[in-house]
C-alpha cells in the first residue's frame, strides 16, 4: 500500500491510497467468501457452497464491487495512522482508479486535529481583579434579609411603592394579546423593577378592586424583537394590596438571622461571604481571559467538524430550556431578539473560540506533562456518586468507560487551568 498526503487546510487533509495486486488478494478472498454465502447451487445448502464452486456463479461486477468496498474499508484508517494522522470522524473515500486484480486507487479526506504552536503561556499579560466589596453591596444584602423577615398585612388603602400587590393582567399589542404578557394572581412588589418602566408606577394610587389600563411602550432594546419599542396596552385588575412591614436593620435582626451577637458581626459575615463569591467569580473570569489570551498568542485553527459539534450542543441546551418553558427553539431565539441566521453566526463564533481554547489547553497539558492519577479519578467518581445518589441512571453512567475518560479529561483541563493561574499571578 502506498499513500500520499495532501494538506487541504490546517485541519483537513486528503490521502491518496494506491493498492497493488498483492494488496487486493485478501479483500478479493473476503469478498468471495461473503458472496458465496448468498449463492444457491444445486447439491449444496445455502451458505455452505465452497468458494471455488461459488465463484463460477458470482457475477464479476458483484465480486469487483464487493472487493473494492472491503479494500477501502480495511485500509482507510491504516492509511491515516501510518501517516500519524488521526481523523476526527470516519473519512470519506472516492475511488479514482480501479483495475480488478491489479490496482485500486482512492482518495480519502478527513478533518484532523491541527498542529498547535503554543505561545508564551507564562506571560499572558492578564491580571485577576481584586474582590472589593462596597458598603452599598452589604446594605443590599441586609435589605433583602429584612424583606425575608417582613410581615405582610392586607390593606384597603391605595397602593404605594414597596407594597406587594396581587394582580391579573393581559398585555395587548395592536388589540391582540401577546405571548408571555398575561397572568393571574401575580404577586408583584411595586418598585422592584420587575416589569417594564411605567407598569409598577402605573399601579401606584389604585385601590383593591380597581380595573384599569396602562398604555406603555416597551424599551427599544427589549429582548423580544416583536416587542422592542412597541406600543402596548395592559389591562390590569388589582385584586389585593399587602403592606410589607420590614423589621429594622439592627442587632435584633442580626440575632434572628443566625448566631450573631450584633449587627456588626452580621455585616462582617456578609462581607466575607460576598468576598468569597466575588473572588470565585473573578477567578473564573480570570481563567477565561487567560485562555483567550493564550489562543491569541498561539497558532491554532478549529476543525469545522468540532465547531459543528459545539454549535449542536449549544442548540440542544437552548432546546431543552425552551421546552421546559413551553416553547420551541425558534420561539426562544425570537424572544432573544435573534434571527436563525444571526444566532447561527454568533453561535459559530463562540464555538470556534471554545474549540481553539480546548486545543491549546490540551497541548499545554501535554507540554507540561499535566495528568491525573487513577486514584484521583476514582476519588472524583466517588464524589459524583454521592452527589447523584438519588439518580440510578446517573450512577450507572459513571461505570461507562467513556464517561470515566471524559471525567479524567475534564480533571486534566482543570489542572491545566490551575497551572495557567499559578504562572500568571
Amino acid at each position: 500500500m502506498k499513500t500520499k498526503v495532501k494538506k487541504l487546510s490546517d485541519s483537513r487533509i486528503e490521502i491518496t491510497v494506491t493498492l497493488d495486486s498483492k494488496d487486493l488478494e485478501i479483500p478479493t478472498q473476503k469478498a468471495l467468501e461473503k458472496l458465496a454465502k448468498e449463492v444457491r447451487v444445486e447439491g449444496f445448502r445455502k451458505g455452505k457452497v465452497p468458494t471455488e464452486v461459488a465463484k463460477k456463479f458470482i457475477l464479476d461486477n458483484d465480486l469487483n464491487a464487493e472487493t473494492a468496498d472491503i479494500a477501502v474499508r480495511t485500509t482507510i484508517i491504516t492509511a491515516f495512522t501510518e501517516n500519524e494522522k488521526s481523523p476526527l470522524a470516519l473519512p470519506g473515500a472516492n475511488i479514482t482508479k480501479y483495475v480488478p486484480g491489479e490496482v485500486l486507487e482512492y482518495t480519502a479526506t478527513a478533518d484532523i486535529i491541527p498542529e498547535v504552536k503554543l505561545g508564551d503561556y507564562k506571560k499572558l499579560g492578564v491580571k485577576k481583579a481584586e474582590a472589593k466589596i462596597t458598603d452599598k453591596e452589604i446594605d443590599g444584602v441586609l435589605e433583602n434579609l429584612a424583606t425575608s423577615f417582613a410581615e405582610k398585612k392586607v390593606t384597603k388603602r391605595a397602593a404605594k411603592l414597596s407594597d406587594e400587590v396581587v394582580i391579573d393582567f393581559v398585555g395587548k399589542k395592536d388589540g391582540k394579546a401577546f405571548a408571555g404578557g398575561s397572568a393571574k394572581d401575580y404577586k408583584l412588589v411595586l418598585g422592584s423593577g420587575t416589569f417594564i418602566p411605567g407598569f409598577e408606577d402605573g399601579i401606584v394610587g389604585h385601590e383593591p378592586g380597581d380595573s384599569f389600563e396602562l398604555k406603555l411602550t416597551f424599551p427599544k432594546d427589549y429582548g423580544v424583537k416583536d416587542l422592542a419599542g412597541a406600543k402596548t396596552v395592559f389591562e390590569v385588575l388589582l385584586k389585593q394590596i399587602n403592606e410589607v412591614i420590614k423589621p429594622e436593620i439592627n442587632d435584633e435582626l442580626a440575632k434572628k438571622a443566625g448566631p450573631f451577637e450584633n449587627l456588626a458581626a452580621l455585616k462582617e459575615d456578609i462581607k466575607q461571604n460576598l468576598t468569597a463569591q466575588t473572588d470565585h467569580q473573578n477567578t473564573e473570569k480570570f481563567k477565561n481571559e487567560l485562555v483567550e489570551a493564550l489562543v491569541k498568542k498561539s497558532t491554532v485553527s478549529a476543525p469545522e467538524i468540532l465547531i459543528d459539534d459545539q454549535v449542536r450542543m449549544m442548540r440542544d441546551d437552548i432546546t431543552r430550556n425552551a421546552t421546559s418553558a413551553g416553547m420551541s427553539f425558534e420561539d426562544y431565539i425570537e424572544r432573544a431578539g435573534e434571527t436563525m441566521e444571526s444566532w447561527e453566526k454568533k453561535a459559530r463564533e463562540v464555538a470556534e473560540q471554545r474549540v481553539k481554547g480546548s486545543l491549546v489547553l490540551q497541548n499545554l497539558a501535554i507540554a507540561e506533562k499535566i495528568d491525573v492519577s487513577d486514584d484521583e479519578v476514582a476519588a472524583k467518581i466517588a464524589e459524583l456518586r454521592d452527589v447523584y445518589k438519588k439518580s440510578p441512571e446517573a450512577i450507572k453512567s459513571l461505570k461507562d468507560p467513556n464517561v470515566k475518560m471524559d471525567i479524567k479529561n475534564r480533571m486534566i483541563i482543570e489542572k491545566t487551568l490551575d497551572f495557567l493561574v499559578e504562572n500568571n499571578k
